[in-house]
């Protein structure tokens, strides 16, 4: 199923809103699943919180859960696009399952308002996908043919590159285990048992950058650095019930990948995929949709369309 993205605005910090306009025509189509047995009743009862839902992956995930039977998804972006997404949604589900939430995800307020206001809806919620993300490709040196200096990679873009794609990611998950943590002490629960449903899974969005890709040192590393985060808090948040896993996207169509331009697209990306097309924003958010309900599945899976690097 294609979707089309929405993409843009800067961010407008701690404004949390579910109103908004529906674009001539709609933009999107919402597929509401029958009965599946076990695997769509995990996050019937569950609400999630995604980022990065205006466009791209993050907004592919909110659709996905939505029309999956999500209790309720609060789709979260700098761009009041969100609004128009999360307005998309509910109607096609003629219900009110989304909450669209404009801010900056790098800002603490923002992110605790966020899940304030989620858990004062829903109660604490069991999903957390943080999609948003940032690229400043650059080469890590770069030597200037006139002066014959070498250039380095501005340190405060690697800085801001980490701050969104991982320092902001680590702690939009790190809230999500608080708030169950919480929710079960009030409950007067302590450890989770194996007897009990799970409680929540953190989705974390990683790269077949991670491997490596020219261009790409402050991107690539916060890909690769998910991977430690996700095996670190596994073990942690389990205690609560709450699993984490990291899935790796291949060259998917999204407004960053749209904006290398389609004749670097077709030249350096397109040759090396399996699959010889970018993938599907639906595609990736199907596979997030199985890694949340299956909860045999840990670690890291893989969603590259067979991509492998030319050198």
């Amino acid at each position: 199923m294609a979707r089309q993205p929405l993409h843009g605005g800067q961010a407008v910090t701690g404004q949390c809103e579910t109103q908004g306009d529906v674009p001539p025509g709609g933009m999107l189509r919402v597929r509401v699943s029958p009965e599946t047995g076990a695997q769509a009743m995990n996050i019937r009862n569950k609400s999630a919180v995604v980022t990065g839902a205006a466009s791209g992956i993050g907004q592919a995930v909110a659709i996905e859960l939505a029309g999956r039977g999500a209790k309720a998804v609060c789709l979260v972006d700098r761009s009041d696009n969100v609004i128009q997404v999360a307005r998309l949604i509910n109607d096609r589900m003629d219900a009110h399952v989304a909450e669209a939430c404009i801010g900056d995800v790098t800002d603490e307020d923002f992110r605790r308002k966020t899940f304030d206001l989620v858990c004062s809806k829903y109660g604490a919620p069991g999903i957390c996908v943080p999609a948003a993300g940032i690229t400043r490709d650059q080469l890590a040196v770069k030597v200037d043919k006139q002066t014959g200096k070498a250039q380095m990679y501005p340190i405060e873009l690697f800085r801001l590159v980490c701050e969104v794609n991982l320092i902001a990611a680590v702690y939009w998950g790190i809230e999500l285990v608080a708030r169950i943590a919480e929710q079960r002490r009030s409950q007067g629960l302590g450890r989770w048992e194996p007897r009990e449903d799970i409680q929540g899974t953190i989705i974390f969005i990683g790269s077949i950058s991670s491997q490596g890709i020219p261009g790409q040192i402050a991107y690539g590393t916060t890909k690769a650095a998910l991977e430690g985060v996700a095996a670190t808090l596994a073990k942690e948040s389990m205690y609560h019930g709450v699993r984490c896993a990291v899935i790796h996207p291949g060259f998917t169509d999204t407004p960053m990948v749209r904006s290398l331009g389609k004749e670097f697209i077709e030249k350096n990306i397109l040759p090396y995929t399996q699959l010889k097309r970018l993938i599907e924003p639906a595609e990736i958010a199907d596979a997030i949709f199985f890694m949340i309900c299956n909860s045999a599945v840990s670690g890291e899976l893989w969603a590259d369309a067979g991509w492998h690097s030319s050198a």
